[in-house]
């Protein structure tokens, strides 16, 4: 029986207009519409299923054999996923953390129809201080460990709840990094402040099953910052570390690790992290939906990943679907 899956981007979808921030928002849809687009392009090779997706503006097209929807004048992001998640079998939805949005979300959907993470994970791993402090509890190396370590030179300031690298600054004296703090917090703005942790800026895409989390890539993440200390996310390089690199064993334990912490990872999930040179790996923060990672993952794995996050969630996982999602890719 054909399923009908609505896949929702929320920049994309017509939330840009409501993210309150225009300067990130402009930063963060093109990130959303390649997401949006590699998401609906896998689910239309996938076997006994119908796509439908949100696009906001007339010229917005999405890849062939998708159907696109677009709210009503004056709906709210939440209506029109409400709506439309009534008239579909499953929502594959992607939104950032900030302000409870992707938790909201989930919880509009309801369990039956989400495609994803739980609604506890989600809320668990938008606040990145909570995450951390979970993560160390169950044993993960993260940048809390190395709050008193002599060979910390440089510190970050972040939104607690943000997405990509906006509104992140990088100082070289830990007094310039709590003063940044301190104006913000007085402006309103919920930040933590952690170690600069020095080495190679990677992603792991993860697909979390009931039973597993599968470490699909190991991707580089471009990271730039400016003269003022200011952080860019310049994008990232997908499945970069070949099949024979020696840290792949430890990453892969640390994947599981990970999932293990946060039992309601489920599909698609990624752990943005450090690589330091003498510590190894350092997890930065993990992320409970689709990340730009998944662009051009399924072409470079030779899989069609939404096939298989269909086949877990319509069929329980079982090697038999799994298999037959794979010969779709």
């Amino acid at each position: 029986m054909t399923k009908r899956v609505f896949v929702y981007e929320y920049l994309s979808g017509g939330g840009w207009s409501d993210y309150g921030d225009d300067a990130a928002a402009d930063e963060l849809l093109p990130l959303g519409l390649s997401m949006r687009d590699a998401m609906v392009a896998d689910l239309v090779r996938a076997a006994d299923c119908s796509v439908s997706a949100a696009v906001c503006e007339p010229g917005n097209t999405l890849p062939a054999g998708a159907v696109p929807l677009r709210a009503r004048a004056n709906e709210s992001a939440f209506d029109f996923v409400a709506r439309q998640s009534a008239l579909h079998d499953l929502v594959w939805l992607v939104a950032p953390e900030t302000d409870g949005l992707l938790a909201r979300f989930q919880r509009t959907v309801g369990n039956a129809r989400w495609l994803g993470c739980s609604a506890e994970a989600i809320e668990l791993t938008a606040g990145k201080k909570a995450t951390l402090a979970h993560l160390a509890a169950h044993g993960v190396q993260t940048p809390l460990g190395f709050a008193d370590a002599p060979d910390i030179a440089r510190w970050v300031v972040k939104p607690d709840d943000g997405a990509g690298g906006v509104a992140t600054h990088v100082h070289n004296r830990h007094a310039d990094a709590l003063e940044d703090q301190a104006t913000r917090t007085q402006a309103g703005a919920t930040l933590t402040l952690e170690p600069w942790i020095e080495g190679e800026a990677l992603s792991l895409s993860l697909l979390c099953t009931e039973q597993n989390a599968e470490m699909l890539s190991i991707n580089r993440q471009c990271i730039s910052i400016d003269a003022h200390g200011r952080l860019s996310f310049d994008g990232v390089q997908v499945d970069a570390v070949g099949r024979g690199d020696p840290r792949r064993h430890d990453l892969a334990a640390l994947a599981l690790q990970v999932a293990r912490a946060i039992p309601g990872l489920r599909g698609f999930a990624g752990i943005d992290l450090v690589w330091h040179p003498q510590h190894g790996p350092v997890v930065i923060e993990v992320n409970p939906r689709v990340t730009c990672a998944y662009v051009g993952l399924s072409a470079a794995l030779g899989r069609n990943l939404a096939a298989e996050l269909l086949a877990d969630r319509l069929h329980g996982g079982s090697t038999q679907e799994r298999e037959l999602a794979r010969a779709d890719a």
